[in-house]
């Protein structure tokens, strides 16, 4: 064979070998894609979360969308493809810039995971930080391994620093995770005792709105400053972590103008393994990067510097190396238990109990220093705002005489009302033990949001249900309609819920004939949205859940009649056509409510047939119409023959009459959607109380004006219970 002939066949081996290398790493670009879509999904929830941060003003930003789960675990081992990746060849300059970036952005997950720890339980601390500890030491030891071969042979220092950083990071969330169900103990302590306050000083809390607009800002008060998030954020491990996802962050910018400007970078310049995707998770990391680290940041400068703008660097040191007890009570009530495995043998047993307390005593003392080291962090942006302050009060002369204020007069915030003004909110914030107190500012923002969600449900006010509210005429459409003199079709302990009887009642009223539609629609639409609040003021006041399938039954009825004009699927306009005067109507809807009745009896064993609440909906819905048939059958007999109009009219008035009894326990149920003995769901259910209040609040000045007082009760027909 010629040398010629060798030559070829070398080339042909080199060509199949190159296209089969080509073949296998085809995947590779879109693996790249994949990873830069999951880090661009990352980035979106982080800016989201700093979105609604800023939004709200609430500049400890958070965690709603971006929190420490099995979905964002999930979601930063794909991002990390690049550190964890031993066998991908990497040789371009740009893929160790990026894998750099991949830790960072790590880093900066880590530091937005912070505040999301504060809602949890000890069983989901325990799970999340334990997988998430596992992809934080798999990703370090990935990057060990590399630089230890070579693979990363850019940025060594720099992967180095950032690599430990983010291992320091993983330490403090760990340590952080044990005083938060010591604080959440203490934050709910604080909160019934002020509960209790509130309650022994409360006369006449819902005499007039603005009271109850006082109430739902104490209790929102409490709630926002209680909150597991804000206690969370305003700790000092919290700010530590910020502060060293800042560093992070400055220590990849210097990589990135180290990477621009030194032209004897060594390395190829193709892309290779992820064919140029490379870049694409290196600008969609960047990118998130620079989001990601405003939150962490933000609880680094601001929440230590308002809290101690008062004191200044000198009264803040003070309390630096104090280290209050919830920090390491948890581990000290470790330390007293009594171990778990049975050991038979004393020196075995010895020995455990000996290397637990130490363990333990380690712990602690870690915990210590942790603690320590952190608010020693916190001195640095105090240090810089002490400066400032100092700054600007040396400036306040010479600016007074170089640009002179006018006088002014009046009240220049204008924005609190008379009552609002005279209650010192600060009194109702909770705090832990070695907090400074919340400046005004901070205070102010709380309040005004309360005031914000106020003013926004306010723009949504039922108009149509307060027109029909303005035709009340007293309280006599509940205890009439229905009453004791009407056998029930079974059980003669029959309680009842204003939503069930709302329902029937505006079924009869839209089933009456020659009633023009736009009356009818009227009628709809104006119960449809009382019909809301019904089951708000139900929900809350029936604890137990003893009426949840009346309320079901309601809601069937209630679904037929306002969207196909029927009642449990019988057409309620073929239904009138059997009667001619309204006795004959009201006596074929009472004959088809029997009917329907005796159908589901067949099928109920007699143990449910004592116990009404039990029933299924369409037997309770039945016997509803049944009843309220008869009832208004035994008032017309006797009558003079009324147009159907004017009855139209009357079962209108009816209606009003059960909105307007459920609607007066408005603010009770106002007053116990603000107390939530569930700290995790505690803001929210202040947050229902103040959307409620916004938009009932001249439904209840309505109501004020007939000097209605609170029928603090669950059914609408006493005299029938």
């Amino acid at each position: 064979m010629s040398e010629i002939d060798t030559l070829s066949l070398i080339i042909d081996h080199y060509v199949k070998l190159t296209q089969e290398q080509e073949k296998l790493g085809a995947p590779m670009f879109w693996i790249g894609i994949y990873v830069a879509s999951v880090s661009f999904i990352c980035s979106l929830s982080m800016a989201i979360d700093g979105f609604t941060g800023f939004r709200h003003r609430k500049l400890w930003f958070p965690c709603k969308f971006f929190t420490l789960n099995a979905t964002s675990l999930t979601l930063l081992g794909i991002a990390m493809k690049l550190p964890l990746d031993l066998s991908g060849y990497m040789p371009n300059k740009w893929d160790q810039l990026a894998k750099l970036c991949s830790i960072v952005f790590m880093c900066a997950t880590i530091g937005n995971f912070m505040p999301s720890l504060g809602p949890m339980d000890n069983k989901e601390l325990l799970t999340n930080i334990t997988a998430l500890g596992i992809l934080v030491i798999t990703v370090a030891v990935n990057v060990f391994i590399q630089l230890y071969t070579g693979a990363i042979w850019a940025f060594k220092i720099e992967h180095t620093v950032v690599t430990s950083l983010m291992l320091l990071l993983f330490v403090i969330i760990c340590f952080s995770a044990l005083m938060i169900p010591i604080s959440k103990q203490v934050v709910e302590r604080k909160y019934r005792e002020k509960h209790k306050m509130e309650e022994a000083q409360k006369t006449d809390e819902f005499s007039t709105v603005e009271k109850l607009k006082v109430n739902v800002k104490k209790y929102w008060m409490m709630a926002e400053s209680g909150g597991p998030q804000f206690v969370m954020a305003s700790s000092a491990t919290c700010s530590a972590s910020g502060a060293i996802c800042f560093l992070t962050f400055l220590i990849l910018v210097e990589a990135w103008i180290q990477q621009i400007f030194l032209v004897d970078f060594e390395g190829v310049a193709e892309p290779m393994t992820y064919r140029g995707t490379t870049s694409w998770i290196l600008w969609t990391q960047s990118v998130g990067l620079v989001i990601g680290t405003i939150g962490p940041a933000f609880r680094w400068f601001t929440a230590i510097s308002f809290k101690s703008s008062k004191k200044g660097i000198k009264g803040y040191c003070q309390n630096v190396f104090q280290v209050e007890n919830y920090w390491i009570q948890m581990l000290v009530q470790w330390r007293e238990r009594i171990f778990g495995l049975r050991i038979r043998s004393q020196v075995c047993k010895k020995i455990v109990h000996n290397t637990k307390n130490l363990i333990l005593d380690i712990c602690t003392r870690v915990q210590i220093v942790i603690v320590v080291a952190s608010k020693t962090v916190r001195l640095l942006p105090i240090f810089l705002i002490s400066i400032g302050l100092s700054c600007y009060s040396g400036c306040k002369p010479l600016k007074r005489k170089l640009f002179p204020k006018p006088t002014t007069s009046g009240n220049q915030g204008g924005s609190e009302s008379g009552i609002s003004a005279e209650v010192d909110f600060s009194r109702y914030v909770l705090q832990l033990e070695g907090d400074e107190e919340l400046p005004k500012r901070i205070l102010n923002n709380i309040s005004n949001s309360a005031n914000h969600l106020i003013q926004v449900a306010g723009k949504k006010q039922p108009k149509n249900l307060m027109e029909l509210l303005e035709k009340f005429a007293g309280l006599k459409g509940a205890s009439e309609f229905e009453n004791g003199h009407v056998p029930h079709l079974h059980s003669s302990d029959k309680p009842n819920c204003w939503s069930l009887s709302l329902v029937t009642m505006t079924s009869i009223a839209i089933a009456l004939p020659n009633i023009e539609n736009d009356n009818v629609d009227q009628l709809l639409s104006r119960v449809g949205e009382g019909y809301l609040y019904i089951r708000h003021v139900e929900k809350s006041l029936d604890a137990k859940g003893d009426l949840v399938n009346m309320r079901n039954a309601a809601d069937v009825v209630w679904l037929g009649v306002e969207i196909y004009r029927k009642w449990l699927d019988d057409d309620l306009g073929k239904m009138v056509l059997m009667g001619k005067t309204f006795g004959e109507i009201l006596q074929t809807l009472s004959d088809v409510a029997k009917k329907r009745e005796a159908e589901f009896k067949r099928q109920m064993s007699e143990d449910l047939e004592e116990n009404r609440l039990k029933w299924p909906v369409k037997v309770i819905a039945a016997n509803s119409m049944y009843e309220i048939c008869q009832t208004i059958l035994q008032e017309y007999q006797g009558g003079e023959e009324e147009t159907y109009e004017k009855l139209f009219k009357q079962l209108s008035v009816i209606i009003t009459d059960i909105l307007c009894d459920c609607l007066t326990n408005l603010p009770h149920v106002i007053y116990m959607k603000c107390y939530c003995t569930a700290i995790e769901k505690r803001e929210e259910s202040v947050r229902q109380a103040a959307r409620l209040l916004g938009e009932t609040q001249e439904i209840m000045k309505i109501l004020q004006q007939h000097q209605l007082i609170p029928s603090l009760h669950l059914d609408p027909a006493a005299a029938s219970v």
